[in-house]
């Protein structure tokens, strides 16, 4: 399948040759360009910023296998499918949580130091919606920077694993036969590659991680903006389960007019017993669910924004005095360090809190080898749909994800290799430049869409806040068309290409969040408050039409 839709951008002014080009430097990205080294493949790992920028490193919590005595991946498989709200799919989770553990114990092997009790085993604990301590931490709180330092260092390590930094991403180059033939990118910075380059590969790995920046406020890095999500749709493939956007219950709330990332209050603190609260001390999950605060996020993020409501205010607390200095200092030095930061002693008084746009369960639609429906086009970790979330991420599933499908898709294109097929690819020239080019947004057009997202789109939906934002969207699109028709056109940089992919994102979510009409998981509906089996125990699968705007189908029973 030839592209037909492209961003608005230079030539490439120079080419680089692989054989597996990975885009993504977090879990996913650099667990793909290891394991591929082994197999004796090329790797070339393009990031956005420096290699240890992603998502990854902001993992608090930790990463869930049923490592602990008496627990089993059957249990795990069990939790999981719970949280998952019925659109799950049972295999992918099989695969996770049976392959899980010893994806675990090879990265630990790999050199990561997850914390330990005094027998030397490593230490677990409960997050929202497991019934068993599966939840192993490093650092305490600083799960995911342990886990990229430990993985930037391998890399580092191999001179044959080559880097581009300071690199976006902008569109999938193909062969004549429509089989990922590499990709276009353009380099921030200045040296043998800067500006717009393509590099050519046998096959391209997607692992650009999520799209929190569509929101205002998000527990995701300033690179969260779409990227891969956008190309994938660009480039013809399919994407499901984008309507499901889990909201973090627990971030730090920072005022009203508090804008992108903001810091996460993890789920491992209400693991270890501290309680949410209103103004009055009144502990209202008590009731609501059998795990009370640990409940699955989607049911706790929902119940905050209720009493928010109730009580006409913003914000609600996290109460966890009772577990003394000596405590936060140990269990929790980052939180406690980013709350004192910001004038909060959680020691000494409740830290206030209020949901965020934190992980998009849905994603580009992967089988369980990570190939998308473009051949040659894989996917893994956020960017990616495997099946394993469903409409609601379990707690801490998510990087144990981008291990086990890391490996899966490193073993898929070895055996791929193996047998012969994986040739050098001719890149279709025609094709590239036959594409339509995507007008290009304003750079403003960045937080307008964030404001409409968060408004119309957030915790709690309905058709008519949905619709308001559609009507916001397409507002901003036909201004750019416009300003492309009166030949002042944005100019084709950084800012600009990343406002066309949350553009394409937020479009591509909203369309498929209007058109579910239930709630499940962490898509609620206020004017269908129900989940309904009989007709929506299905996904939606989003592809682009050829005028370039996103159409959701509902898939085949």
């Amino acid at each position: 399948m030839s592209v037909t839709h492209r961003l608005t951008a230079p030539a490439p002014g120079w080419t680089a040759d692989t054989d597996v080009v990975v885009v993504g430097s977090g879990v996913a990205g650099l667990t793909v360009a290891l394991n591929v080294r082994r197999a004796g493949l090329r790797a070339l790992v393009v990031t956005k910023a420096m290699l240890d920028d992603g998502s990854t490193r902001w993992a608090q919590g930790g990463v869930a296998a049923a490592l602990g005595e008496g627990d089993t991946p059957e249990q795990h498989l069990t939790d999981t499918l719970v949280a998952g709200a019925g659109l799950c799919d049972e295999d992918s989770v099989r695969t996770l949580v049976t392959e899980g553990p010893d994806a675990v114990r090879r990265l630990i092997a790999l050199g990561a130091d997850f914390d330990r009790g005094e027998d030397g085993d490593v230490l677990l604990t409960r997050e929202g919606g497991h019934h068993r301590n599966r939840i192993a931490h490093a650092g305490g709180d600083a799960t995911g920077a342990e886990i990229s330092r430990a993985l930037v260092e391998a890399v580092r390590r191999d001179p044959d694993i080559e880097l581009i930094e300071h690199a976006l991403v902008l569109d999938l180059l193909t062969d004549a036969e429509g089989h990922a033939a590499g990709l276009t990118l353009h380099v921030m910075g200045e040296g043998q590659r800067d500006g717009v380059g393509a590099v050519r590969a046998r096959a391209v790995v997607l692992a650009t991680g999520g799209m929190g920046q569509v929101f205002s406020a998000t527990t995701n890095p300033p690179v969260s903006t779409g990227d891969g999500v956008a190309l994938a749709l660009r480039a013809g493939a399919e994407v499901t389960d984008l309507e499901f956007v889990q909201f973090h219950p627990t971030v730090l709330w920072l005022g009203p007019e508090a804008e992108g990332q903001q810091p996460l209050v993890s789920e491992a603190v209400r693991g270890e017993g501290a309680h949410l609260v209103d103004a009055d001390g009144v502990r209202f999950m008590v009731g609501q669910h059998e795990l009370a605060e640990l409940a699955p996020r989607d049911i706790v993020a929902k119940a905050i924004t209720r009493r928010m409501q109730e009580h006409d205010t913003d914000h609600m607390y996290l109460d966890g005095r009772h577990f003394g200095a000596e405590m936060w200092q140990r269990r929790f030095p980052t939180i406690l360090a980013s709350c004192r930061a910001h004038g909060i002693d959680p020691v000494t008084e409740p830290i206030p809190i209020a949901p965020a746009a934190h992980h998009a369960s849905g994603g580009v639609r992967t089988d369980n080898s990570g190939r998308t429906s473009v051949p040659g086009l894989y996917a893994c970790g956020e960017v990616a749909c495997t099946g394993v979330h469903g409409a609601n991420r379990l707690a801490s599933n998510s990087l144990l994800e981008g291990l086990v499908f890391a490996e899966r898709i490193a073993a898929d294109l070895a055996a791929r290799h193996t047998a012969g097929e994986l040739p050098e690819r001719a890149v279709d020239t025609g094709a590239a430049r036959a594409a339509h080019p995507v007008p290009l947004p304003a750079p403003e057009a960045r937080a307008e869409i964030q404001r409409l997202m968060s408004r119309g789109t957030g915790v709690l939906r309905s058709a008519a806040s949905m619709a308001a934002t559609a009507e916001g969207l397409a507002l901003i699109a036909g201004q750019t068309r416009a300003a492309v028709a009166e030949e002042k056109p944005a100019d084709p940089r950084v800012e600009t290409w990343e406002a066309a992919n949350l553009l394409l994102v937020a479009d591509a979510l909203v369309t498929a969040a209007a058109q579910r009409e239930e709630t499940r998981g962490c898509h609620w509906r206020e004017d269908f408050p129900e989940r309904d089996d009989a007709h929506w125990r299905r996904h939606l699968i989003t592809t682009l039409t050829a005028s370039g705007g996103p159409v959701s189908t509902l898939e085949e029973p």
